[in-house]
């Protein structure tokens, strides 16, 4: 869609704040159709991923699962990133199986892989000044020549609404603010429109409100259906957000569950390597993961 295409279509397009309920967001998604649901499913079993010699997963075994968001956390270097990469299909393993609808996800064509899943890394760099609307736009891209194609505007603009990245549609990439390139890259994915989104860190460059949005949307889209898996460091959001919690650390799998049998003080003090405070919010309930500053930490 063209940037003039699509400040036409903002006048028909509530503005992003107003969209303060997660049901309401322009873009909102239906269910999950039964081919989304299928092609939702990544099974990990025995999974390692070796790079020169030096182990960086080891023996992982995951159900990515339609109807479900899933934070993954970890302390730095944990193998969180690498993880995302193996459930892409980007990386290889080279130890275990990666299958993606009952199939090697290496056996999967690229183009029909790009279908299946959507993918935000953690940084946004693009090499030309291409405006906002163009930038959203490459999301279509693995649909062009099918059906599809006749839904690009629809899922262009639904996605810019939602990433509240309408008003930006005429910028060049380059020249936005670290948030707004991080609401354009999502944008992107999420026009993408397909029935895994893998978020690598997603909130790290935004601000309060737009890191709530962007979570509250990823678990609207798993409640409609789809498979949504999101790398993250704020342990209360994902706490928060999350229906299933996979704690990495050093390469391996320590927890997998619900956060509140996974986000344990004394299991992350340990994996962390610092003391931590969990809390149970007076009014929501939600957990609230704080460092404990009250004793000297070994940071070695």
């Amino acid at each position: 869609m063209s940037p003039r295409a699509l400040r036409a279509l903002r006048a028909r397009t509530r503005p992003a704040a107003e969209c303060a309920e997660p049901a309401a967001h322009p873009g909102h998604p239906g269910p999950a159709s039964p081919h989304a649901a299928s092609a939702g499913a990544i099974v990990l079993r025995g999974v390692g991923f070796d790079v020169d010699g030096v182990t960086l997963l080891d023996g992982v075994d995951l159900d990515v699962e339609p109807g479900s968001l899933l934070a993954v956390v970890g302390p730095n270097g944990a193998g969180k990133s690498t993880l995302l990469g193996l459930l892409a299909g980007d990386l290889r393993p080279t130890r275990g199986t990666v299958t993606s609808a009952g199939t090697a996800i290496e056996d999967v064509p690229v183009a029909d892989l790009a279908r299946r899943r959507a993918v935000l890394l953690q940084e946004h760099r693009l090499s030309f000044p291409f405006s906002v609307a163009e930038v959203v736009r490459m999301g279509r891209s693995p649909w062009r020549g099918t059906a599809a194609e006749d839904d690009d505007d629809r899922h262009v603009t639904e996605a810019a609404a939602a990433a509240d990245v309408l008003h930006l549609a005429d910028r060049r990439f380059p020249t936005l603010s670290g948030g707004e390139k991080a609401r354009t890259a999502y944008a992107r994915a999420r026009a993408q429109a397909t029935p895994v989104l893998l978020l690598d860190e997603p909130t790290a460059a935004l601000d309060i409100r737009h890191q709530e949005m962007v979570l509250a949307q990823a678990r609207d889209l798993a409640r409609a259906g789809h498979a949504v898996v999101a790398v993250l460091h704020d342990l209360s959001l994902a706490a928060a957000y999350a229906d299933r919690v996979l704690l990495l650390g050093e390469g391996r799998a320590r927890a997998l569950g619900t956060p509140a049998e996974v986000l344990r003080a004394d299991l992350l003090g340990e994996v962390y390597r610092h003391r931590v405070e969990v809390l149970t919010h007076p009014r929501t309930g939600d957990l609230i993961v704080l460092p404990d500053r009250t004793t000297p930490e070994d940071h070695r």
